[in-house]
């Protein structure tokens, strides 16, 4: 883990199948909390780049793209980029494409965007 970010949180991990499962396996662990009657729900968004490290941190443009997805992910939703999604094993998940009519601030003109799951 990178840092914390309110109510969210930043990490960087080398390999991505690791970062996809850490995410699914997160998301899993979350969904038995409840805090009241009230249950927390987690959305998140992974891309793959070379962020440039200063002091504890990770700045660029990777890291502004996977903010971004997160910032679109619904309750529950991974989204991740096209450029991830090609370093996964894509067999092992559920995969669908998402579009908007906008482009997300701070990334690449040519991102697209998938939503993905593990397989029911």
């Amino acid at each position: 883990m990178v840092k914390r970010l309110g109510d969210g949180m930043m990490a960087a991990l080398a390999d991505p199948s690791s970062a996809l499962e850490a995410v699914f396996e997160a998301r899993t662990r979350l969904a038995g909390v409840a805090v009241g009657e009230w249950t927390p729900r987690m959305r998140a968004g992974l891309h793959i780049g070379r962020p440039r490290r200063v002091g504890g941190d990770f700045l660029g443009v990777a890291v502004n793209t996977a903010a971004r997805l997160g910032e679109r992910a619904g309750p529950d939703e991974v989204l991740i980029s096209r450029e991830l999604l090609a370093r996964l094993d894509q067999s092992s998940l559920h995969v669908r494409r998402k579009r908007w009519h906008t482009r997300l601030k701070g990334t690449p003109e040519d991102l697209q965007i998938y939503a993905v799951d593990r397989p029911t």
